[in-house]
């Protein structure tokens, strides 16, 4: 079987990655706040296109079309609330107390694209809602703590599902991580679950999103039929999202977000 070549960053191009990652990493804190009872979620998409385009960036998920899409994301940001899991898209549905939100943002700066998510609940939220949400925090960072050059890649996504089980909720085994940089997604994509096979080693380079995310219920999705982006539980079960950019090097990782 001939090796494929993944895309590979020089120091150079590892800075500007840096410096976007930072810039992503605020814009994501920053909107946290923002998520109050009554506000809608256009509104937050349209304040995290300002900071995105006031940063000197570009909002790269806005206008992009995937193979399979029936028509370009129309947003700069993904808000998934409950039982939406990924892909959420902003409109008029208002935020309300007790919510569990996952805010995911891409952004290109100096050419280069870096990714990340996080998860919070709004206001007072259950025990079992808060555990979800450290459960998928811990869950993330679980897979990034196996990078390393000459791993494969399935050793993430067994330490990942090995983790979650044990503490009683479910991976979407359906939604995977991926390489980004250049592009938005990349190969090699990135399962969050133990896929029995050793998939493709790791190499120093390489820039990756890791992604988990957890479900209460039992993980299974559909796309939903009124907007044709939004993955929503099947069984209602409320998930949570965190995502990092991750550079591999020679001896492990660095998180770049």
């Amino acid at each position: 079987m001939k090796k494929k070549n993944y895309d590979k960053y020089n120091e150079e191009e590892i800075i500007n990655l840096k410096e976007g990652g930072a810039i992503l990493h605020c814009i994501l804190r920053d909107l946290e706040k923002e998520f109050v009872p009554g506000i809608k979620t256009i509104e937050i998409d349209v304040m995290a296109e300002k900071a995105i385009l006031a940063a000197g960036c570009v909002p790269v998920f806005k206008n992009y079309k995937p193979v399979g899409a029936k028509y370009p994301f129309p947003a700069s940001s993904c808000i998934s609330i409950n039982e939406e899991v990924a892909h959420g898209l902003p409109g008029e549905r208002v935020i309300k107390e007790g919510d569990i939100v996952s805010l995911d943002i891409g952004l290109r700066y100096k050419g280069l694209v870096v990714d990340s998510a996080i998860s919070f609940g709004v206001g007072a939220i259950t025990e079992r809602e808060q555990k979800l949400i450290d459960v998928t925090r811990v869950a993330c960072d679980i897979g990034i703590a196996q990078i390393k050059s000459g791993v494969y890649i399935n050793e993430i996504g067994k330490a990942i599902e090995k983790y979650v089980k044990k503490e009683g909720f479910n991976v979407v085994a359906i939604l995977c991580g991926h390489a980004v940089g250049r592009e938005v997604h990349s190969d090699p994509y990135i399962p969050h679950i133990d896929m029995g096979e050793k998939g493709e080693r790791l190499e120093e380079g390489m820039v990756l999103a890791i992604e988990p995310h957890i479900s209460t219920g039992n993980g299974r999705i559909s796309l939903s039929k009124k907007d044709d982006w939004t993955y929503l539980s099947d069984d209602k079960g409320k998930t949570a999202q965190f995502e990092h950019t991750v550079l591999v090097t020679k001896d492990g990782f660095e998180v770049l977000t």
